[in-house]
Parts: structure tokens; sequence; C-alpha cells
């Protein structure tokens, strides 16, 4: 009772301690900043400023944060009191959250004065927002632009918050300090990471993996008289990463030893080795207990337990994952949404409970669902089979306010009656109905060639005419040639002549050229002369030029002289066609030896082809080749 009487008071006494330093420390900090003068290009920095740029592409970016750091650099460009910035903040709707902080200073590498103001102005007014990172990277912009004690004197800053600095930072500030010549200040950043400290870290780590904790482990460890920082910390709970229940161990005892006060970076790397599927209760009681002390999941703890979760299968957990991290202040990103509902989608069985959980909790922060994350889910679904699930998931993302663009409605509406869903295809059309936006040319257009890729002419047709009743006639040109083109390509060139004649007729429609010309050539293949010519009258009536070619090929070769006849006066308005109409019909027959047949055709044509001087020769010429082939035949 004694024993536990003693360490309570004397955790007490370290809280308040903690608190009374910190507040010192953020004093300090304000003091030392604000002294030192403007950084010019006449630095104590021997290659200048510029030498040293340096920017953070391995951040977290966020869209909003990105698009403020232009206003925040304005407004931070000179002195101003706190009055000014709180006032032009709220002014121009800018937030500063610990991701725009982030932003921020990734974006002012290289204006120092800038970034120095802000930072302070953060210290001073939300400190919380100011992380490890955040610090790191106050002290790459000091360092790579040449402010030397005063990048040394956030370092102890740092030093006494319990962070340490990043590999990242201490390498492109150490190029830099080599680079100018500056070998003492060189070398005092290398000590930052003696092999003293990674020693000890390495013993810490060994103690704990190879033997069953108890008293005499933990004397072990005081002996070694370790700093414990929170980048010590880290650094252990990370290399017992493949031993969560004795990283655990150790988590709870080195707090409760008064040898260190957990922070959000230690609670974060327990939570990263404890999200695993043999450890999942012990990681919710973690990161519930983090939250309760006052701490945050970092975007980086989320995106790799998330990974990891969703290669296992823990599609469950991964969802409570994102709805804990949604309801804290460092939010996932759009992408993180989007990466979660595919992996839903593509689960071994789709669960529309826990997909509904994750539009519902996206939508419920003010997102809003957009073209790219609607089409990333379908995409998911068709790669493991589930077409047929679209029309279900769609529903439920336009009941939480999605509406999609043309492009995607018509890419939906393709999808799905191409891939014979023929009801979900029709309830869909019938949702954009409803919804008082109603389908576009290029909606109809694709669900039309979609059952046209299926096979489904019938529907297509359908279709065709329900957007001619709701479109006219108009733009229908392009649909309805895939829809012929579709009904030829599957010998049907009958019945696609009887939609053509019933659409020009009732509906006062004009199709293409091409779409005559195909559906002439097609019926002349499958011997239908009557109905070719019936098409070839209508070519007429609207104007286009006369399809000759296919007739002239197709009549001498298996027609007849009446045939011929019949196809002369449907080219034209007058009684009978042009003499080189009938000469090239003649011609024709001949070359096809079907001598016989263009004498029936010759005695069917009216009088003045039957005198023609031209039509005489041409018969003449052929009777004398003929006699004289029979001669050269009898000799």
């Amino acid at each position: 009772m004694r024993h536990q009487w003693r360490l309570r008071h004397l955790l007490l006494l370290r809280c308040a301690d903690h608190r009374i330093s910190n507040h010192s420390q953020q004093l300090q900090v304000l003091r030392s900043f604000s002294s030192i003068p403007r950084f010019t290009t006449n630095s104590t920095y021997p290659l200048g400023p510029a030498s040293f740029l340096r920017r953070f592409s391995s951040e977290p970016v966020l869209a909003h944060a990105d698009s403020d750091h232009v206003v925040i650099a304005d407004i931070f460009s000179k002195p101003r009191d706190f009055d000014y910035v709180k006032k032009h903040l709220d002014s121009s709707h800018v937030s500063i959250n610990h991701d725009a902080v982030l932003v921020v200073l990734g974006k002012l590498d290289s204006n120092p004065d800038v970034a120095r103001r802000f930072f302070n102005w953060v210290l001073g007014n939300d400190p919380e927002r100011l992380s490890s990172k955040s610090y790191n990277l106050m002290l790459r912009i000091l360092g790579t632009n040449g402010v030397v004690g005063e990048f040394w004197d956030l370092v102890g800053v740092m030093k006494k918050k319990g962070y340490g600095v990043s590999k990242g930072v201490r390498e492109s500030v150490l190029e830099c300090f080599e680079k100018g010549g500056m070998d003492g200040d060189a070398m005092q950043l290398k000590a930052l990471f003696d092999n003293d400290e990674k020693k000890n870290i390495s013993i810490v780590c060994r103690i704990v993996r190879n033997n069953v904790w108890g008293d005499d482990i933990e004397r072990q460890i005081r002996d070694l008289n370790v700093g414990f920082t929170s980048q010590v910390v880290k650094l252990v709970l990370e290399n017992l990463c493949n031993e969560p229940s004795k990283a655990l161990i150790f988590f709870r005892w080195i707090e409760e030893s008064g040898l260190f006060k957990h922070d959000g970076g230690s609670y974060n790397a327990m939570a990263r080795v404890l999200g695993r599927e043999d450890s999942i209760d012990r990681f919710w009681k973690l990161v519930g207990d983090m939250r309760s002390a006052g701490f945050e999941m970092e975007i980086e703890t989320f995106v790799k337990v998330l990974g990891r979760f969703c290669k296992r299968r823990m599609i469950k957990d991964a969802v409570e994952l994102y709805e804990f991290a949604m309801a804290g202040t460092n939010k996932p990103s759009p992408e993180c949404c989007s990466f979660l509902l595919r992996k839903v989608a593509a689960s071994k069985e789709l669960d529309m409970g826990l997909f509904s959980r994750v539009v519902k909790v996206y939508t419920g922060n003010g997102n809003v669902l957009t073209d790219s994350i609607v089409d990333a889910v379908l995409k998911s679904l068709t790669s493991v089979g589930r077409i047929g699930e679209w029309d279900k998931v769609l529903k439920e993302m336009e009941d939480c306010g999605f509406v999609a663009s043309g492009n995607l409605r018509s890419k939906v509406a393709f999808r799905l009656s191409a891939a014979g869903n023929n009801d979900q295809a029709h309830e869909f059309v019938n949702r954009i109905e409803a919804s008082g936006c109603n389908p576009d040319h290029e909606t109809w257009c694709s669900l039309v060639k979609g059952y046209c890729v299926a096979g489904n002419l019938d529907k297509a047709f359908d279709s065709f005419k329900e957007m001619v009743e709701k479109e006219g006639v108009t733009s229908a040109s392009y649909t309805f040639d895939l829809l012929m083109n579709s009904y030829c390509q599957m010998n049907r060139a009958i019945d696609a002549c009887k939609i053509l004649c019933q659409v020009v007729n009732e509906k006062e429609f004009k199709p293409r050229h091409s779409t005559y010309k195909l559906l002439v050539t097609k019926l002349l293949a499958e011997e239908e002369l009557a109905d070719a010519l019936n098409i070839l009258g209508l070519m007429r009536a609207h104007g286009f030029p006369p399809f000759t070619d296919p007739f002239i090929e197709h009549i001498p070769k298996s027609g007849s002289g009446d045939d011929a006849i019949l196809f002369l006066k449907a080219i034209t308005s007058k009684r009978f066609s042009s003499t080189s109409m009938f000469l090239l019909m003649f011609d024709a027959f001949f070359k096809h030896g079907r001598h016989e047949e263009a004498q029936n055709f010759l005695s069917k044509c009216p009088r003045y082809i039957r005198n023609h001087a031209d039509v005489l020769n041409l018969f003449c010429t052929m009777n004398s080749k003929e006699t004289a082939s029979s001669g050269m035949l009898a000799a």
C-alpha cells in the first residue's frame, strides 16, 4: 500500500512538472524566435539560402491546406499582431489544424521569416497543433536556410519535449552543413545520433525480447540510465514489433515506472505494433486509451494499420478503424475512403452494411462522393465478377447525395446492358429520370450499344424507341446506325429493313447514308432484292445519290431481266434511267456469260434503248465474239 501511494504521488508530481515545463518551453521559444533578426541573402551560410532549398515530398498533403498556404504566407509576410492575424484568417476561411500546419511549413521551406512567424503564432495560440513532425519541418527550414543559431535553439527545445530529430531532417541539414564548410556544426549534428544511444536501445530490446518480464528485467533497464525520450521509446517499440505482447508490457511499464510520460508519438508507435489480427482486442483498447488521454491517431498510423487490416481481409476492423479516424481531428483523405470502399466491394462477400457505414461516415463529415471514387468502386466490383451489384452500390451512394456525371452515366448504362443485367440497366435509367435529371443522348446511346453488344437486339430496339419518344429523332442517327449494324452482323437484315421502314414512316426519321448503304449490301447478300430495292427508293426520297454498285454486281450474276428493269426504274424519278446505266447492265450480263438473260433483258427495254446505236454495237460485238468462239471449238 505504501509503495502504491508513493508511486501515485510521484506520478502526480511528474504531471505537474510536465505542464510547467511545457509552458516555460513555449515562452522560451517565442522569446528566442522573436529576438532573432530577419534572415537575408547575406546569411552566415556561405552558399546562400538558394542552395539549401529542400522539399518534403514524403509529408502528407491536404488539398484544402495546400490551397490555403498562399493566403497564410501573405498574412505572415510581415510582423502582425494577434488581432490582425486572427481577423484575416477568419475572413479567408482558413482553418489551421495539424495537417494544415504540415502543409504550410512544407511550402515555406525557402522562406524562413514567414515560416518562423507562422510557427510562433501557432505555438503561442494552439501549441497542440504542433507535433514532432511540425517541429522537424521548422528545423529543416532553419537548417537549410542557414539560420544556425536558431536551429540549435530549436533542437534544444525539441529535446526537452521528448522529440527527436528525424532522419530526413538530419540528412538534408547535414548535407548543407558539410557543403557550407561548417564542420563543427556537422559534427554536433551527427552526435545527436551517437552510437551510445543506439547501443542502449538495442540492449533494451534484447533484454525485453529474451526474458520473461519481471523485477530483474525492470532493474536491468533502469541500470542502463537511458534517457527515454519519445523518439527512443518509439524506436524500442518499433524494434519489438514482432512481439506485440512484450512491446505492450514495456509500453505500460515505462510510464508506470516514472521513466517516461507517454505522448501521441509513443501511443501511435504502440498502435502500429498492435494493429494486427492476433492483437486486435489490445489494439482497440490502446487506441481508446490514446483518445481518452487527449492524443489522436496519426495519418501514418491509420494508413499503415488500414493497409494491414485490408491485406489480411479484416474488413470489419478496417471499417471500424476508418470510423474511429474520421471521428478524430486527423481525418483520412478521400483517397483512403476510395481505397477502403474498393476493398469492401472486392471482399469475399459484399457486405452492404459495411459499405454503407463507410459512405455515410465519409459524407457525414462534409465530403462529397465524386465520379473517380464511384468509378474505382465499380471497377473493383467488376474485377471480382460483381457487375450485377453495380446498381445496388450506386443506389446506396445516390442516397448519400452522389450525382453521376453524364460520362459516368453512359459508362454504367453500357456496362449493365452489355453484361445482360437488363433489369438493373432499366432500373438505373428510371432512377435517373426519377431524380429529375433525364438521361441525355449519350446515356441512351450507351444503353442501346450495350444491348447490341450483348446480342439482345429486341431490347436494344425498345430502348431506341424510348429514346426517340423522349428526345426526338434529331440526334438519333448515330444510335440507329449502331442498331442497324448489329442486326446486320447477326444476319437479321430483313428485320433491320422492317425497323428502318417503320421508323422512317412513323417518325419522319432520316437515317445516315452509310446506314442505307450497309443495309442494301446486306439485303442483297441474303438474296432479298425486293427489300433492297425498297430501301433504294427511300434513299432516293431522302436525297441521297443512287447506290448502284452492289445491284450492278448482284443482278447480272444471279438476277433476271425483270430484276434489272425494276432496279433501273428504282434509281430515278423518271420512267427509266439513262442509257449509260442500261449499257452497264448489259455489259455486266455479258461478263458473267449470261447472254440469254441479256437478250431477255433487252426484250423488256423501251424501244429507244433497243434501237440505240451503242446498244446494237455492244450486242453485235458480243454475238461476233460468240460466233468466232463457236467456230474455233468446232474446228
